[in-house]
């Protein structure tokens, strides 16, 4: 029973059919209670029991889904939740229970094994409390009318279940001493205490407690009548009462009198009857009745506790109290319950009996006893986190408080999975960062810190190929980037055993932000890091081995989240969400671009933002008005089905009732405090969904930016254009979304603690598929917000985080299935970096208060200043020093001075304040220093510390001695000085340009200066011209488009041909010189002669010059020096290097040799000992030549420097290190030296017996011939042998000996060249301080200068631009005046000769009218000036108007007898006349005006250039003082006598000072230059000569073709005359084209045509189809009337049978067998009744048909009365058609009259007749 029970609370039952939600159980449990509310006033009969499975709650699925029910299943809870109450209780001495969200969890101590009991409700779990027996626990339930269910343990079988307690939750629940009874008190809003016989299931007694939060309430141990509850700011005692209606509960409510209300966390009743309690500050209370006793305290008035206190035992004399400090104490229970106030503080003193420190950072809540008989052990919940097991028997022998488990304290600010492994990494407030492996189900290690954490981030693969890289953002705004590893694999390196199977090690800390940070986001290409705060602020940083900020941005509101555009978009940007609503999206910053230095603010990062404006109120009311629209239709369906009832029975319709008014719509609100922003992500580019909380939730909102992003972020109104509703949760929003790897599954973290998942189809960015889901309740329904929820790399676990502490991991397969599919227990831990043992600690940020990155830069900025500010008080008091020293001689004067002329001292002071003044002031100044001086005295021993490191590991590596064989002769290589970082980057840096950016501002200057020009021509060209109708839609033929398109080619072609012509004319008439003109490329060879030739005088003239390609910077000095580092330390390394080779051809020679002289000894063992040659010496290597092995060790070497450390301490106390270090270093040379004696060893023992047994031989018996011949040839071998592996050995030597001369001759060479180099760099460095000293002002006037030549570019490409533009309108204004003479004379042509209203049609068109201009209001100047000139307009036109004998001109009216055309024609000529004339009047404004502005320009432009030539003076003052700056300087230049040229009389002078130092290139390079001057010279006079000729050969060949295009030009004009008959244009006639008017005119005639011929052929079918229809339908009738007649014959018939079986029947009434013709009689009745309706359906079809065909009724037949109209379908009307007998019959239109007996009898008669 036990195992069957733990897999159903293990993982959901699959056997369950349909799962409900938690709102349709609970409904299920109400049901039940209502069922059973007698059941619960009886005794529960013995034979009922419980299932688990029935009870507990399940996933809620959509109906009709395909999800299944076991989609996640539970594998493990990671979490405590410490801050609930009494949350920890004792089953047996190895099983606690806990409650952790919807579940109950049953903990192994020994094993750490859990099992879990779900909440059966799905609202949570309220309390939990175990038996006295420990048999039994209850669980009590959170939701609508919860129920309290109690278990049996270990079953685990639900025993009983009380129902009705309470109506939302219940807060705590107690038994009695002795089991029987159960005490529970609910929470708001009834905060019912109720008292259960449980067994029973009945309510014993119930009442209020009281009005606020109860926290306890318990039986008392000692009278089973009390009971006491304790709460917020109350405690309360009760008692069980009988009255004359039964027990009741009365209850008195405690008065704190003169001491402070508190919140009661725990209490102890005493037997007695009183009551100790804890407090908020730390002491006890004492309760005696209703009332406080006396409060206890320790001695001085200290606290029992620092922080809250609680009783929780009284036992063997001693009250046991926790307190928040972590602290358990024990009190003496006699001091306490006789204690008595013996002052006015009501205040007892009192000193703890024992006392026990669990820790530090431990905060005690609650304890729980063990079960067994006179123990002491205890295990105790602390609110921080843990759960430990305590000793309280206070004795010699008591163990240490034990932490058994260890948890988070509080919400999970943080969480994330490894892209690599099983493995998930937390944060919280409570300062830790925990690793778990969810695979193993067990925690890996954890990491405390000084200040909480609130955001963490595993680095994805792109970042951390080994995935152990951790983000953490903490409250203080610090950021760390944790490396996790696994410490054992450090064990095989190290050869260190530490403990624990992985490890976290801080490996860098930054400060971005001044508040908690709250998002880290990675980049979607792992380049850049981003960290958001709730300080308004996002920060970047690059992503490398160590991260450097980029910069910040500031946001609208505290960052929610981060969230970077996915691969998927082309751009990468960071959507950030604030909390405030505000969603603002950033391109990705350039890490490489150009920043300001004195702040991290990135200010000009393109962004977009969107201010959520609240959609739900329109959602709503839109929702209510559809639901009123289909309540409406219903409505009226019915009445409609209503009437047409009524009008079927004849029945006269009511009076309908008047409608009732519609409720008003809700009105439209908008909350006044923004929605918080909870999460979001993005959809598509541009578009994100968002979900918000509190008055918002409910839905899930698509937006998108506005293009409208010039507004105030905080002003901005944007709306979603989409929402998604979250079903059956309107207040229950979204507080978390992921998504799985394949995007088919939606994650989601909700407010109440549920997650619930959505599968989505693939590409569903738009979230179409979001309607079926899959829901659970999993942390607490009121606190426990799901806030983090993230899936594993694989997708084989869900995780999820709230706010309750919990941590819980899901698997999306069973537990059998994932174990086969992993294959493996644990996570890979990654494994440490290379290196990492010897890697020092990242120094950590501790202090909250240290500066963030941005404000130590500031400070940084604010020190500047501050200095500056220095400079300036500095100058000040140096001129307050030279008064003193004024006022001193005044002074001296004045003593001077004879007595009675002497002035006092109290006359030369002006006021004693100054000089109080003074002291105050001087007073304010030493503190300030003072205060200064602790920041200055931190600086310089920094600044000591970094020299310190300079100069001690500035060595590259160690100096290598290599020594020759035989000799004393040595090389060394070079102690290098490792390069500084920075020094090798200036190399890369370049000073930007003075003109970068100003080409192409001006560019776009002169581009988009005259466009608005261009336009107005455009529309002055449109006013002119006359638009012309053009027919639209109109699509020609293939054909007609063909011959349009080669036409209008034909035309382009030959309009660009005379362009490209233009064009070439035109460059040939610019290209043409001037008569005056020289070559150019002469004047660029003048001008670069001029500029390249230099200053011929000395460097040290006072007038040189340095020409502008030689002048040197800092910059370039600084360059010119570093590479004359790196050029030494490449010649150095190089060097070392060849040192480092021969040191290794050494190493092998020696090996070599050794090799060699073994063989030769064992050639000598065969040789006699006469021919033996001596061998050379070995050579050996010396510890010098292999420093590096000074730092190589094995296991003896460090025995043997313990054993001589041990000896030198008993013989030398405190012996330096060094004088170990060496004997053992000298004991090492010993032993090498031994080993290579060894290793050159005797002869072997094999090889002496074998000697001796030839010496034998030789002294036996004499050898043959033979073998003395072998003996001889072996021996000449032998000595061969040996002789060349002798000269083997000595040609290596002689070789590696030469090498080494020659590498020494070499090294002698370069070590002369270095020093050369070392002098240069000396000169250098000194030339690098001079031009530092001049590179500010030479940077201000080297910037003052490239502003006025910019400027002067500016003024000179405006004044370009203004002429070409002016030039453009005197051709605009020549062209307007001569389309108006055009004009003129076109008006001229259109009157013609001898026109008798030629004069009026003159006036006419000259008449000057009043026009209406269209403007903008410009102001009222403009207005006024404006209605001056229409007062102009007015006087001229009137003098217009009026004149000719002061008769008024009517141009309105057409006079008789003229022509109306020619009338209209004249006005319209005198329209555009008009037009033309204002248009030359604006131009010829416009051209004053930019006459103005050229002539302003051109002053401006020699103001200019004369203020550039200042600045290049200046410039060329300050060069030239740099220059003799830099002469001063002393260079040393070593020569040898054979280079000194400078003789005086023959002899060398003393003095060299006059002479001048030259390189012999240099004089002999001067030398050939004379010569080439002179082959030059030569060579230009040639030229010249040739030139001449050329240019008398140009001007004959001129006057010969001006004679030819004279001659082609009169044959032009002949030719053209000929085939035109006049001249005309070419160019015109050649680029005419087609008319497209005309073909679209003929292709729309076409397309008519063909219209209309379809349109005749379809109404001819028509016609011809409904003659065939009435054809049809008169064969039809005819059938049916037919039909009809034959049914009449059989009606007639069978009326006769019925007659005459009447008559039969009437006649055998006594007959046996009347039942059968009585049903006979009815068979019959039914056939005519039947039939006879038969009859009826086919007189109404006949009508019909007689009506349709238009035929005219037999005689005597009347109308048919009309058929039932056949309903609609769809709201959509049919021809209402009856189906019978395969027929179908149209309807007709009129009603038929109905047919009475009579007229059906007429009609049948008439029918019989036919």
């Amino acid at each position: 029973m036990l195992e069957e029970n733990i897999a159903s609370v293990g993982e959901l039952s699959e056997s369950s059919p349909v799962e409900s939600s938690p709102a349709e159980s609970q409904g299920n449990i109400e049901v039940e209670q209502q069922d059973a509310a007698e059941g619960s006033k009886m005794q529960r009969s013995a034979d009922m029991n419980y299932k688990y499975e029935e009870l507990h709650s399940r996933p809620f699925i959509t109906p009709y889904s395909e999800i299944p029910e076991n989609l996640l299943h539970l594998s493990h809870s990671f979490g405590y939740d410490s801050k609930r109450r009494g949350n920890l209780q004792l089953l047996d001495d190895w099983t606690l229970i806990f409650i952790a969200g919807n579940l109950l969890v049953l903990l192994n101590i020994s094993t750490k094994e859990q099992r879990y009991l779900r909440s059966c409700s799905g609202e949570g779990i309220g309390s939990i409390t175990a038996h006295p027996s420990k048999e039994y626990f209850v669980v009590a339930e959170k939701g609508t009318q919860p129920i309290i269910i109690v278990y049996e343990y270990p079953s685990l079988r639900p025993s009983c279940i009380l129902r009705g307690g309470t109506e939302r939750a219940y807060s705590f629940v107690d038994f009695n001493p002795d089991g029987s009874l159960l005490a529970s008190v609910g929470s708001a809003p009834d905060y019912m205490l109720t008292l259960w016989d449980w067994r029973k299931e009945e309510v014993m007694l119930s009442s209020k407690a009281v009005s606020q939060e109860v926290y306890r309430v318990s039986f008392s141990p000692y009278n089973p009548r009390l009971l006491t509850s304790s709460g917020s700011g109350h405690i309360k005692f009760w008692q069980t009462a009988s009255t004359f209606t039964g027990l009741k509960l009365q209850g008195l409510i405690g008065h704190f009198g003169k001491t402070t209300a508190t919140d009661i966390e725990g209490y102890v009743e005493l037997p007695d009857g009183k009551v100790v309690s804890g407090s908020d500050w730390g002491n006890l209370l004492l309760w005696d009745g209703n009332g406080i006793k006396v409060e206890i305290c320790r001695k001085e008035g200290r606290n029992c506790h620092i922080g809250t206190v609680q009783p929780f035992a009284l036992e063997e004399g001693q009250l046991m109290t926790i307190g928040s400090d972590g602290v358990v104490r024990g009190w003496d229970f006699e001091s306490i319950d006789t204690a008595d106030s013996t002052s006015d503080s009501s205040r007892f003193e009192l000193e703890p009996m024992n006392e026990m420190v669990v820790g530090h950072n431990v905060c005690l809540s609650s304890v729980v006893r063990s079960s067994i008989p006179d123990s002491f052990i205890c295990f105790a919940q602390d609110s921080s986190g843990a759960i430990w097991k305590l000793d309280l028997s206070f004795t010699y022998t008591t163990p240490d408080p034990e932490c058994l488990f260890s948890f988070h304290g509080g919400a999970i600010q943080g969480m994330d999975t490894s892209r690599k492994s099983h493995l998930m990494a937390t944060t919280a407030l409570d300062r830790s960062v925990k690793v778990f492996d969810f695979l193993a189900k067990k925690e890996l290690t954890s990491s405390r810190f000084n200040q909480g954490g609130t955001a963490l981030s595993w680095a994805p693969p792109l970042v951390n190929q080994s995935g152990s890289l951790l983000v953490t953002g903490f409250e203080d705004g610090v950021v760390r980037l944790l490396e996790l590893y696994d410490p054992q694999m450090l064990h095989l390196d190290t050869g260190r055993n530490p403990k624990g199977d992985a490890k976290l090690r801080l490996k860098q800390s930054f400060k971005p932000h001044n508040a908690h940070v709250t998002a880290i986001a990675y980049e979607r290409n792992g380049e850049i890091l981003a960290t958001g705060s709730s300080d308004q602020t996002v920060f970047f940083f690059t992503v490398g081995e160590e991260y450097n900020p980029i910069g910040f941005i500031q946001v609208p509101g505290p960052v929610q989240a981060l969230e970077w555009s996915p691969h998927s978009h082309t751009d990468s940007r960071l959507l950030i969400l604030c909390q405030s609503g505000h969603v603002v999206e950033i391109n990705s910053p350039d890490p490489e671009a150009h920043r300001p230095t004195e702040t991290f603010q990135l200010p000009e990062l393109p962004s977009r933002s969107f201010r959520f404006t609240s959609i739900k109120s329109r959602i709503k009311r839109d929702e209510e008005i559809a639901r009123r629209q289909v309540a409406k239709d219903k409505k009226n369906k019915e009445r409609e089905e209503r009437l047409k009832e009524l009008k079927r029975l004849n029945i006269k319709p009511e009076k309908e009732e008047e409608e009732e008014e519609e409720e008003e719509l809700p009105a439209i609100y908008i909350p006044e405090t923004p929605s918080p922003l909870y999460c979001g992500f993005y959809s598509e580019p541009d578009q994100f969904w968002l979900s918000m909380g509190s008055y918002d939730s409910g839905f899930l909102y698509h937006c998108k930016f506005s293009e409208k992003q010039d507004e105030d972020p905080d002003q901005q109104q944007d709306e979603p254009f989409d929402f998604l509703p979250v079903h059956s949760k309107e207040d229950d929003p979204i507080r978390s979304v992921t998504f799985s790897s394949n995007r088919q599954l939606l994650l989601c973290g909700m407010h109440s603690g549920f997650i619930r998942v959505y599968p989505l189809k693939p590409g569903d960015s738009s979230l179409t598929s979001m309607q079926a889901y899959w829901t659970l309740s999993v942390h607490d329904n009121q606190y426990g917000h799901l806030r983090h929820i993230c899936c594993s790399y694989d997708d084989n676990f869900v995780l999820t985080a709230g706010d309750d502490g919990n941590i819980f991991s899901f698997s999306l397969l069973p537990p059998e299935e994932l174990q086969k599919g992993l294959q493996k227990k644990r996570a890979k831990v990654p494994l440490p970096r290379v290196g990492l043992e010897n890697e020092a600690l990242a120094q950590d940020i501790e202090d909250p208060a240290a500066y963030s990155i941005e404000t130590a830069r500031q400070k940084l900025e604010n020190d500047r200043l501050r200095r500056e500010a220095g400079l300036k008080i500095a100058a000040k008091h140096k001129k307050l020093a030279e008064l003193q020293k004024k006022f001193k001689q005044l002074l001296n004067d004045n003593k001077s001075l004879p007595e009675h002329v002497r002035l006092k001292p109290a006359e030369l002071q002006l006021d004693r304040r100054f000089s109080e003044q003074a002291e105050r002031a001087m007073a304010q100044g030493v503190r300030e220093v003072r205060k200064q001086m602790g920041w200055e005295e931190e600086r310089c021993n920094i600044a000591l510390s970094k020299l310190q490191e300079w100069f001690k590991d500035s060595l590259e590596a160690n100096m290598v001695t290599v020594i020759a064989i035989g000799s004393d002769h040595r090389v060394s290589t070079y102690c290098l000085p490792a390069l500084a970082a920075p020094s090798s980057k200036l190399r890369h840096q370049r000073r930007p340009s003075c003109f970068e950016g100003n080409k192409a501002a001006l560019q776009e200057r002169r581009k988009s200066r005259f466009e608005p020009a261009k336009d107005i021509g455009k529309d002055k060209e449109d006013v002119l011209c006359c638009p012309q109708a053009r027919p639209s839609g109109i699509v020609l033929t293939n054909r007609q488009v063909e011959m349009l398109r080669k036409a209008a080619e034909k035309a382009e072609q030959a309009q660009a041909k005379i362009e490209k012509r233009k064009q070439e004319w035109a460059q040939l008439y610019a290209e043409k010189p001037n008569k005056d003109s020289e070559d150019p490329q002469d004047m660029q060879a003048i001008r670069e002669a001029k500029e390249t030739i230099g200053d011929l005088k000395l460097k040290s003239d006072k007038t040189f010059t340095v020409p502008k390609h030689l002048r040197m910077n800092a910059e370039g000095k600084t360059a010119e020096l570093i590479r004359l580092e790196e050029n030494i330390c490449e010649k150095q390394t190089e060097m070392n290097g060849r040192i480092v080779a021969l040191r290794d051809s050494k190493v092998r020679l020696v090996s070599q040799m050794h090799a060699q002289a073994q063989q030769v000894r064992k050639v000598q063992q065969r040789l006699p000992a006469h021919l033996h040659r001596p061998p050379p010496a070995l050579p050996t290597i010396l510890p010098e030549e292999t420093r590096e092995k000074r730092l190589q060790y094995n296991h003896a070497t460090l025995k043997r420097y313990k054993v001589l450390r041990e000896k030198r301490s008993e013989t030398i106390e405190k012996e330096g290190v060094t004088d170990l270090l060496e004997e053992l270093e000298k004991e090492m040379e010993e032993e090498e030296r031994k080993e290579g004696d060894k290793g050159t060893p005797s002869l072997p023992a094999s090889s002496a017996t074998r000697v001796e047994e030839e010496t034998a031989e030789e002294e036996g018996p004499e050898l043959s011939e033979l073998e003395e011949e072998l003996q001889r040839e072996e021996k000449i071998r032998l000595l061969h042998e040996q002789d060349s592996l002798l000269e083997q050995m000595e040609s290596s030597v002689y070789r590696f000996n030469a090498e080494l001369m020659l590498l020494r001759h070499q090294k002698l060479c370069l070590d002369w060249q270095l020093k050369m180099a070392d002098l240069r760099q000396l000169t250098l460095y000194q030339e690098l301080l001079i031009l530092k000293e001049f590179e500010r002002r030479e940077e201000s006037l080297q910037e003052n200068l490239n502003g006025r030549i910019q400027e002067e570019s500016s003024i000179t490409s405006d004044l370009e631009e203004f002429n070409k533009e002016l030039k453009r309108k005197n051709e605009e204004i020549v062209q307007l005046q001569e389309r108006e003479k055009a004009l003129t004379a076109a008006f001229q042509a259109s009157l013609g000769k001898e026109n008798k209203f030629e004069e009026f049609l003159t006036k006419v068109f000259k008449k000057k009218i009043k026009r209406v201009k269209i403007k903008e209001q410009t102001g009222s100047k403009d207005e006024d000036e404006d209605s001056d000139e229409d007062d102009d307009w007015d006087d001229d036109y009137e003098d217009d108007s009026t004149e000719d004998g002061g008769a008024a001109l009517d141009d309105k009216n057409c006079p008789p007898g003229c022509e109306p055309e020619l009338f209209e024609s004249a006005l319209q000529m005198r329209e555009r006349r008009l037009d033309l004339e204002e248009l030359l009047v604006e131009e010829k404004k416009s051209t004053e005006a930019l006459k103005k502005e050229c002539d302003t320009l051109i002053k401006m432009e020699k103001s200019m250039k004369t203020s550039r030539k200042a600045a290049e003076d200046d410039l060329e003052l300050i060069n030239r003082e740099k220059q003799q700056k830099m002469n001063e300087l002393d260079v040393v230049v070593p020569l040898r006598l054979h280079q000194i040229r400078f003789f005086l009389n023959g002899v060398v002078p003393s003095d060299l000072s006059p002479a001048l130092v030259l390189d012999m290139t240099e004089l002999d390079r001067l030398q050939e230059r004379i010569k080439e001057l002179q082959a030059e010279k030569n060579q230009q006079k040639d030229l010249y000569c040739e030139a001449r000729k050329h240019h008398v050969r140009l001007i004959h060949d001129r006057k010969v073709m001006d004679a030819n295009i004279q001659v082609l030009d009169k044959q032009c004009k002949h030719l053209m005359m000929l085939k035109f008959g006049r001249l005309v244009n070419l160019e015109s006639l050649q680029t005419l084209s087609g008319n497209r008017t005309l073909e679209e005119l003929k292709q729309q005639k076409f397309f008519q045509e063909m219209a209309y011929d379809k349109e005749i052929k379809k109404w001819d079918m028509k016609v011809e189809g409904a003659h065939q229809a009435l054809m049809d339908l008169t064969r039809r009738n005819t059938e049916l009337l037919l039909s009809l007649a034959s049914l009449l014959d059989q009606k007639r018939e069978l009326e006769k049978k019925l007659n005459a079986r009447q008559k039969k029947m009437v006649r055998q009434f006594q007959d046996d067998r009347r039942c059968v013709d009585q049903e006979e009689i009815q068979r019959l009745l039914v056939v005519v009744k039947t039939q006879s309706q038969q009859s009826e359906a086919l007189r109404r079809e006949i009508g019909l048909l007689s009506r349709q065909g238009g035929y005219v009724l037999p005689p005597g037949r009347d109308w048919l009365p009309p058929l039932a109209p056949l309903p609609t379908i769809r709201g959509r009307t049919y021809t209402r058609l009856l189906f019978r007998q395969g027929h179908v019959l149209p309807t007709g239109p009129p009603p038929l009259p109905p047919l009475t007996s009579s007229a059906a009898t007429a009609s049948l008669a008439n029918t019989d007749h036919t």
